[in-house]
């Protein structure tokens, strides 16, 4: 059974930075497509960026690019996240999810069929 691991968030000052790892277990990377999405008190999940199961495909929401970058080691089956340049308004719980169906790059949370339980993230000063 394919499962999802988050790790990595924590307490940070606006400005810096923070690095989220997602394991993965009971598959591996190259036949996954991989997304990392957010929940904000009050607010929807939204997408942050995601990756096609070649890792050659990769899309960032419009909010976090130039500041986010995904990330994965197939030998450790561990999907990363650097976020950096950390804002107040990036505080949520990060997910993890996967699609082992589709596997194609997509911020579009439908199409994933497996998610983790969350880390929570809080840029604050």
């Amino acid at each position: 059974q394919l499962q999802l691991v988050e790790s990595g968030g924590g307490l940070v000052q606006p400005g810096g930075s923070l690095r989220l790892s997602c394991v993965v277990s009971g598959s591996t990377l190259d036949v996954l497509a991989m997304g990392w999405f957010r929940q904000a008190p009050g607010k929807e999940r939204e997408a942050v960026s995601c990756m096609s199961s070649s890792g050659y495909g990769i899309e960032y929401a419009d909010s976090v690019k130039g500041r986010f970058t995904i990330s994965r080691d197939n030998g450790k089956n561990t999907v990363y996240l650097q976020m950096n340049s950390l804002k107040p308004e990036d505080t949520a719980v990060y997910y993890c999810a996967a699609d082992d169906v589709l596997r194609g790059a997509t911020l579009y949370s439908a199409q994933y069929n497996h998610w983790g339980h969350g880390t929570q993230v809080t840029v604050s000063s």
